[in-house]
């Protein structure tokens, strides 16, 4: 009873989300006098930009999935909670969760939203059936699903059509996701797999990278992003530019030009990578304190991530809009760090206002996008320093490693990337049944069931 008073009295700092910003949000709070409880949907911390290798057969699950539990298991002053958070009142100071069929409503001094984003369909939700995202696991399994079963049917086919169709692969978004996606597929189904089918030739698969923007990653600039393209096309992708995506459906998609010119392209796999929309907590906190939304649904924040009227909420990560930071893995961890940083030194203090606090600064290092092995395209530095080709591929893989949590997981990833690098082979490539069937399929079957059960009374 002494021990629950005491923990009562310490200041207790809420986190939502165990992304980059709330994981780091936490440990940077591991040895300061406060008590930590951090929400989340899902079980485990994911290194989101390695999902496409998952995907694609190269990285297992475990690879890029930590517990939360067994990241935060040595931080004594810190408790994990499973459970989507349904709502946040600012002014009582509380977030109430759900999880199966319990709810739990938990009090703070201190919240920090890490929410992060979703897939964005721009309007049009119901593209998600027919083209998954890449924004969690099973969307990733989902889409080797898809990717593997597209070949495996083809090879059952006796129509060239139909063939064609189920080999053809449609990757909408020329944004890194979207260029590393196209990539490997590419990579896929002209090395690993070649000489494993009979009726087929993988290396004949279409590829096609779809995306409404002018330039292949168009943060870049014209000259990397020519750089990319043409490696891209040289790999044997198609690069349709400055086109829409219009329509899309069970047998393939519609697109269409700059021109207005419309044309269908049939295909059975086909991946969303266009756009992100923020977590829909920040239209509740938004909604409460006043506070402006930004197209993609983020909250405008303070100079300290703080937003209007609330000293003691943040926002980190995806969801902040602040000057020109961009929606990536170093801005969460950076945000997550500040935030953290600022929390513990006050707590410390007993003293200090909002109006002390030194604003955050985002420390811009660059970006890098793998096109394919050994071929690559960023600009490090804060983005002043160009580098393209073997250079920039094994930068590439210096950073990621950095940024996995945990070394096993760092130590285990090197050597799936050396197996698959040198010898073009991925460990990765098997698929349920589950997966097998596709998500279609699987929610049939699932109604199926549901119109079988017995109904009470």
């Amino acid at each position: 009873m002494g021990t629950q008073a005491a923990q009562l009295e310490r200041h207790h700092v809420v986190i939502i989300g165990s992304g980059f910003g709330g994981i780091f949000a936490a440990q940077k709070l591991k040895h300061a006098n406060v008590d930590v409880t951090l929400i989340a949907r899902t079980t485990h911390h994911l290194f989101q930009p390695l999902l496409y290798q998952v995907a694609t057969g190269i990285l297992s699950v475990g690879e890029i999935a930590v517990p939360n539990r067994i990241i935060l298991r040595k931080q004594k002053n810190a408790q994990v909670l499973l459970g989507k958070v349904v709502d946040i009142d600012v002014r009582n100071q509380t977030v109430t969760s759900e999880a199966s069929d319990h709810t739990t409503v938990t009090s703070y001094d201190s919240l920090i939203i890490a929410a992060g984003a979703e897939q964005s369909y721009f309007g049009n939700d119901h593209f998600a059936r027919f083209a998954p995202g890449m924004k969690t696991i099973d969307h990733a399994l989902e889409l080797r699903g898809k990717i593997l079963t597209a070949f495996e049917r083809a090879e059952l086919s006796e129509d060239p059509q139909e063939q064609a169709r189920l080999l053809t692969f449609v990757v909408v978004g020329a944004g890194p996701t979207g260029v590393e996606m196209a990539g490997q597929i590419a990579e896929l189904a002209r090395q690993t797999l070649v000489g494993a089918f009979r009726n087929i030739d993988p290396s004949m698969a279409r590829v096609v990278l779809v995306d409404a923007a002018p330039l292949v990653l168009p943060p870049m600039g014209e000259k990397l992003g020519g750089k990319a393209q043409r490696r891209l096309e040289k790999i044997g992708v198609e690069v349709l530019l400055d086109t829409f995506v219009t329509d899309v459906d069970e047998g393939g998609l519609v697109v269409k030009d700059k021109e207005g010119n419309e044309r269908r392209i049939p295909a059975y796999a086909k991946i969303w990578a266009a756009g992100v929309s923020a977590s829909s907590l920040g239209k509740i906190v938004a909604d409460q304190t006043g506070t402006e939304l930004d197209r993609a649904g983020r909250v405008r924040v303070n100079p300290d991530l703080t937003i209007e009227g609330q000293s003691n909420v943040f926002i980190v990560g995806d969801m902040m809009a602040l000057d020109d930071v961009p929606g990536i893995a170093p801005a969460a961890i950076q945000s997550g760090t500040y935030v953290g940083k600022l929390i513990k030194s006050e707590v410390a203090e007993s003293a200090g206002s909002p109006g002390d606090r030194k604003p955050f600064k985002y420390l811009d290092k660059g970006s890098i996008a793998v096109i394919s092995k050994y071929s690559a395209v960023g600009r490090v530095i804060g983005g002043k320093i160009p580098v393209t080709g073997v250079v920039g591929w094994f930068m590439w893989l210096a950073i990621h490693l950095f940024y996995l949590v945990g070394f096993k997981n760092r130590y285990s990833t090197l050597l799936y990337w050396t197996f698959a690098f040198v010898s073009n082979a991925r460990t990765q490539l098997n698929v349920t049944e589950q997966w097998m069937l596709g998500r279609q399929a699987i929610e049939e079957v699932e109604e199926r069931k549901k119109k079988s059960k017995p109904q009470a009374g």
